[in-house]
């Protein structure tokens, strides 16, 4: 007589953890960004990124994302990399879409690198891998008092001169 093998399925999960840990591992070390000086270019990876302090802000994107986006702040992470004073930064989405900031633009409001929603990084379905918000004014744009024109999404290159 043959009794049947109880499975377990606690190998299994184990090992499905292990893998979702690695791949998300491998993600913030993947390269998310371009960063262009001048002529020179760096890629960043996500954990590059967020080196410069992750802030919150519960908010809906006006394209539908809505929750808890979390980024760098702009300025912040220009300064770091020494981008400050740049005349012009220019970011560039992975359709080609581009937009621009001067330091007056830059220092008018308070703009977030948004490179999280609700704690996961943004994939490319869902406007990844970063975005470019100005969470003071998410209602405004939501209503239509506001512009959305420098708001940007699935960014892929940010240069500045």
């Amino acid at each position: 007589m043959r009794f049947p093998v109880p499975f377990s399925p606690l190998p299994l999960i184990l090992l499905s953890l292990w893998w979702l840990g690695t791949t998300l591992a491998q993600a913030q070390e993947s390269p998310v960004l371009t960063l262009t000086r001048g002529g020179e270019s760096d890629v960043l990876s996500l954990a590059e990124i967020e080196r410069y302090g992750l802030h919150e802000v519960e908010m809906r994107h006006f394209e539908g994302p809505e929750g808890r986006f979390a980024g760098v702040w702009l300025n912040d992470f220009l300064a770091a990399e020494g981008l400050d004073h740049a005349a012009r930064v220019r970011f560039i989405a992975h359709d080609d879409y581009t937009t621009f900031l001067t330091p007056a633009q830059r220092a008018e409001k308070a703009y977030l690198l948004v490179t999280r929603l609700d704690g996961e990084p943004i994939g490319r379905d869902q406007f990844g891998p970063l975005m470019l918000v100005v969470p003071a004014d998410a209602a405004g744009v939501l209503e239509g008092s506001e512009p959305s024109s420098r708001w940007i999404w699935a960014i892929r290159e940010v240069s500045a001169r």
